[in-house]
């Protein structure tokens, strides 16, 4: 994609920002393994509000008072459509709102994340939305208050596969990280809206993360579903290009990962679960409008050979401007959920409109 086509995604109009509710958000999946602390780097940042006019009323609101309140924020830290938390860090979004935050990075399982979060282990985490909705169906208490972002998925071949579209994955081999994992549930999705059985249609077989490239390179397979910074990576090689994404078509004006809160937090303190949802979505925002400097921010997570450049890249290329809340995410949980009928993820019979009245909260609606 060029430059231009990258900033065009980045920037929201008017009517993008009135569908996406009135907000600036990130996230990704939840951990326990290595608390980290940071030192602030400025005094927060302006932010041009001429672009997302119904943000200000949210980034405008009175701070917490009192001491700063320690929160525990799980994340994935090598996650790179996550990097306005360390920008939340840097430019003091969360010591604006009066937040006092430990970052855990977490690696475990989905449901040992929501788990966490809903005893107390952590305060909120960061997901993707096609791996949490299935757990949360088991009652977690953990409410969905923002959708973050788009773009993290896409599927990847060598250029002379002979797949040149989705549907071209009819009766191949098709390399995934997880054969739970929220990417092959998203492109079992568009398979489906085809006309393509995913489960019968498709062979998917699972390999490392990191050893993706290597299946199709070696012949064993046709494609693989990768997410960034390694699929930027890979495809930054001639030999490599991408056949679809969760950015095309319908779906580059939704929200692929979402932030969720403990239940008892927003039930008990109100005020402290907004505050944090403020600052991720102010951290958001200003990541869309100020990539290179989100760039750098994640640079002390990302693989060694991800240059500044391609780190900018890819801050324009996620949707860092789309994080919607209240009705317009109950809608975006919604039509997920019916989404995850047409690969027999949830039942036929689930109500999913319920569902996703059950499973979100609206902080911003009093």
């Amino acid at each position: 994609m060029s430059e231009d086509g990258q900033h065009g995604r980045a920037v929201l109009d008017r009517r993008t920002l009135l569908r996406s509710g009135a907000a600036a958000a990130l996230a990704a999946p939840l951990g326990v393994i290595g608390a980290q602390a940071f030192p602030f780097r400025t005094a927060t940042p302006a932010i041009d509000f001429s672009e997302f006019p119904i943000c200000r009323t949210a980034s405008d609101a009175p701070p917490l008072t009192g001491a700063p309140r320690k929160l525990k924020i799980s994340w994935n830290a090598g996650a790179v459509c996550l990097a306005p938390v360390p920008v939340a860090i840097d430019y003091g979004f969360f010591q604006k709102q009066n937040l006092d935050i430990e970052l855990v990075n977490y690696s475990g399982s989905t449901d040992q994340l929501l788990e966490a979060i809903a005893t107390g282990k952590s305060d909120a985490g960061l997901g993707m939305a096609l791996r949490w909705l299935k757990p949360l169906e088991q009652g977690f208490d953990v409410k969905i208050a923002a959708g973050t972002h788009g773009g993290c998925m896409r599927v990847l071949t060598r250029t002379n596969s002979g797949v040149d579209k989705l549907s071209d994955l009819k009766g191949k081999i098709v390399a995934v990280g997880d054969l739970a994992g929220p990417d092959k549930n998203f492109f079992s999705i568009q398979l489906a809206k085809l006309g393509i059985d995913p489960n019968k249609d498709v062979d998917w077989r699972p390999y490392p993360g990191n050893l993706l490239n290597l299946a199709v390179e070696k012949g064993e397979v046709q494609a693989f579903l990768a997410a960034d910074p390694l699929a930027y990576l890979w495809l930054k090689d001639s030999q490599y290009r991408e056949v679809a994404s969760n950015l095309d078509g319908e779906y580059r004006d939704k929200s692929c990962c979402i932030l969720g809160i403990r239940g008892s937090l927003i039930r008990e303190e109100p005020n402290v679960a907004r505050a944090v949802t403020r600052a991720l979505l102010d951290a958001a925002m200003f990541t869309s409008q100020n990539p290179e400097k989100a760039a750098k921010s994640f640079q002390p997570y990302a693989p060694k050979t991800a240059t500044l450049a391609d780190l900018e890249a890819m801050a324009r290329y996620h949707t860092h401007h789309h994080h919607p809340v209240g009705d317009v995410l109950k809608r975006e949980l919604k039509g997920y959920a019916d989404d995850l009928k047409t690969v027999s993820v949830f039942k036929p019979s689930t109500d999913t409109a319920k569902f996703a009245e059950k499973i979100y909260v609206d902080l911003f609606s009093v």
